[in-house]
């Protein structure tokens, strides 16, 4: 690559030291020499000029419009974080008021689903609820999971319960060596592989007490700047008291900037507020902001209504 950018170049400049020297000697008189070898290096240069002067004003106005949005993201994270009213225990489930829905990539700049709030989309949303889904853990956030969830499917307006369970999504193959040997071991040995799914039914009587929403809450300003809101809320479903409610906002600072790829949204969760954090045991770590947001719904629920564990 560098030799052809090198041969490029090199071409370049021999054209414009040949024309030039074309430049310079067919006029007769010194003047007209003059004249020619500046018009010739003005029509060269003139296109240089203008890209290098193009080029200025881009990165001024790209730095003007990243001070806009650097300012108004600060000014929209001052309202951002958690609000707890109150809070329950031995809840046994909730009702998912939406479901993520799928999607194919991470969203454009005014696709307002709620990029901040991005977790896991479809059933992936629903099993991220439920008891089985995680090992739990020693320390809060403890990820028990609901013994329960509850959702109406957009297909049939039907209200579901979803019951998690191991399910059978494959068989092992009988050939492998691994496999005989451990079938050699265990007669009974089992070729079913398995993965943590649910089992849903149409739910009976009334839905659970507590249920969980979420809404993008940015405006076209902050869109305009790369930022994205959130608000993500518990609401008491008898009362229709919201007792928990998280506010969060981030921005993108390469300001929409497809460069080498990059999807903007999943940069823009590193500048969050709250910022999402990864726990590992009672150690709380930054890491790259998308990758800690997986289960961030799930684990603003158990604060306000903890699931029940048997113990």
């Amino acid at each position: 690559m560098q030799a052809i950018v090198f041969v490029i170049v090199a071409g370049i400049l021999m054209v414009v030291a040949a024309s030039l020297a074309f430049a310079w000697v067919m006029p007769v008189k010194r003047k007209h020499k003059i004249v020619a070898v500046t018009l010739v290096a003005c029509g060269f240069l003139t296109p240089i000029v203008i890209a290098f002067v193009d080029g200025y004003r881009s990165e001024h106005q790209a730095n003007i419009n990243l001070e806009r949005a650097e300012a108004l993201f600060a000014e929209r994270c001052k309202s951002a974080g958690e609000k707890i009213v109150r809070t329950d225990k031995d809840v046994e489930g909730i009702f998912l008021m939406k479901v993520r829905p799928l999607r194919k990539d991470a969203g454009g700049q005014y696709d307002m689903y709620d990029p901040y709030g991005d977790d896991v989309w479809g059933d992936g949303y629903i099993e991220n609820f439920l008891r089985g889904a995680r090992i739990p853990r020693p320390n809060a956030p403890y990820r028990y999971g609901y013994q329960f969830v509850e959702a109406i499917d957009p297909k049939d307006g039907i209200r579901y319960r979803y019951i998690g369970a191991m399910k059978v999504v494959g068989r092992q193959d009988e050939t492998a060596p691994n496999v005989r040997a451990s079938m050699a071991k265990d007669p009974n040995h089992d070729l079913n592989i398995y993965a943590f799914g649910f089992d849903r039914v149409p739910a009976q009587g009334d839905a659970p007490r507590y249920g969980i929403t979420y809404d993008d809450i940015s405006t076209k300003e902050d869109r305009d700047h790369w930022i994205a809101g959130s608000s993500l809320k518990i609401v008491d479903l008898r009362s229709g008291e919201i007792i928990g409610e998280r506010i969060g906002y981030m921005m993108d600072p390469g300001q929409g900037s497809r460069a080498g790829g990059r999807q903007p949204w999943l940069y823009a969760a590193d500048r969050a507020c709250p910022p999402f954090l990864a726990r590992f045991e009672k150690v709380v770590i930054q890491v790259p902001g998308h990758s800690a947001q997986t289960g961030q719904s799930y684990d603003f629920a158990e604060k306000i209504v903890a699931p029940r564990v048997e113990r």
